[in-house]
Parts: structure tokens; sequence; C-alpha cells
């Protein structure tokens, strides 16, 4: 099956073509986006790897930047700019190194812009491989915290509110969703309830949930209990600590499957 690329870039240039001529001949396929938002919707879920190659028009699309840095610390994207330094250093108001990948300045060598791109290909594809959870907390030092932890084993996704998981839940479906209790709006126990709910609705009610808060009082705790999460974690706890209990429901949930499957012959 073909890695799928997305190539953001406007219009058509004599540049644009040529990569896009090198990255298939290389065996990829090549999906092109308009730089503004709603290009970027249509083909958000298409890829994880995105090549965007910029022009001088990058100093009138503050909100698609926006928007692409976004998408790419949320979703997880892997990022390459193409550009010259103006450019380049035009986009990186709006989109920190931290959500870019790669930046190859003008002039480039492409033979080297088509390895980088694989070099990301593998890694993605790799990724794929592996569980999918969900972080919801409103407190975004701590999610960048506990996604740095997490993303070497697991593909994580963060969202900073409980509707916002309410509307990532139902086209994603996480293999699991840590989640903080405490939050404006809709709090932990309301999504969870919410989750358990939707029965029959894609399986979403049969997502598994871990609480992970800073609240460690019996009431908090007893409230949540009768809506049967699988773990309740506190973040006083250590990250070893907080791995290993990931870890562990991940290995509990293989054992599980393994014994069903087995009950099913």
């Amino acid at each position: 099956m073909k890695t799928t690329i997305v190539l953001i870039t406007k219009g058509v240039s004599f540049m644009s073509n040529s990569i896009q001529k090198n990255l298939e001949t290389a065996g990829y396929e090549v999906i092109r986006a308009e730089p503004d938002i709603e290009s970027l919707t249509a083909c958000k879920d298409r890829s994880d790897l995105f090549l965007f190659y910029l022009g001088n028009f990058v100093l009138d699309i503050s909100e698609t930047l926006v928007y692409l840095k976004d998408l790419c610390l949320e979703k997880d994207k892997r990022l390459i700019l193409i550009g010259n330094e103006a450019e380049l250093k035009a986009a990186n108001v709006h989109i920190p190194d931290g959500a870019v990948a790669q930046k190859f300045q003008r002039p480039f060598d492409l033979k080297k812009l088509t390895s980088e791109v694989g070099r990301f290909a593998t890694e993605v594809n790799y990724r794929e491989l592996k569980k999918s959870i969900l972080l919801v907390d409103d407190d975004p030092t701590f999610l960048k915290m506990v996604k740095g932890w997490l993303d070497e084993s697991y593909r994580v996704t963060i969202v900073t509110s409980g509707t916002q998981a309410l509307m990532f839940i139902p086209d994603n479906k996480p293999d699991l969703i840590l989640l903080d209790y405490e939050m404006p709006v809709t709090s932990g126990p309301q999504v969870l309830e919410m989750i358990r709910s939707e029965t029959g609705v894609n399986g979403v009610d049969k997502i598994p949930v871990i609480f992970l808060t800073g609240k460690g009082d019996r009431e908090s705790v007893m409230k949540v209990l009768s809506l049967k999460p699988e773990g309740y974690l506190l973040k006083s706890l250590s990250r070893d600590q907080i791995l290993k209990s990931v870890d562990d429901f991940f290995a509990k949930r293989r054992v599980e499957q393994i014994n069903e499957k087995a009950q099913l012959k």
C-alpha cells in the first residue's frame, strides 16, 4: 500500500510539479491541497505527512497557518516546510519549530528532500501500528509534558476540553482516553457519562477511560466509580508510574482479547 503525502502548494509551478514527480517516482501517492482551511480540512485525515511549498502568499494566510499548526500538534502530523529564508521566517511566526518536522530552504536538493520524506514516512507508518491514546486536559503545559512521555510507545492526540473530546471520539475511536476531572463547561465525569450513554454508536460506549487528574479526594473518586472507568490516576504520580499504568492497562487488554478469542474457538 502506497504512503500518501499531502503537498500544500498555491496553484501550479515548475518546482511543485518537480517535487510531486520525484515523490511519485519514489512510490508515494501525492495529494495536492491549496493553502486554505477548506482544502486542508478536506484532506486532513488522508495522511499524517504534509509538505508545504511556501511562496510570498505566506504573509496573507495567517489563519491557515494557525489552523495547520493546530492540526499538526493535535493530530500529530509531520510537517515539512519548503521556502526561501523570508518565507520560512514568516511561517515560523504562526507555526513554531515544535510543530515542524523539517525545513528546506530554497534552493534545495530534491534527492535529499525525497530521502527525508522517506524517513518520516517510515516513522509515520510505524506509528500507525501503535495503540492510540486521546489525552484530554485543559492545562496545555501538562498535555505537552504527558504527550512527550507517551509519544515513544503510543500515538497520542491531545485536546483541551471535554467538548473537543466528544467531537473527536465518534470518527477516531481511540484505544484509550486519559481524562482530566476538572475542566470548564464539560467536566471529566460528564464526558465519561456521555461516552457510556452512546450505546450502539460505533462502539463509542466501549472506549476505555482512565482518569488522570489532580483530584484525589474520596468524594470525587466515588462519584465516578459508578461510571466504571478503567482506572483513576493522580497527576502527582511520577512519569514512570504513569507510563507503567498505561503499559499495564494495554498488557491486560491483550490478555483479555487472547482469552476471548480462545473461548470463541
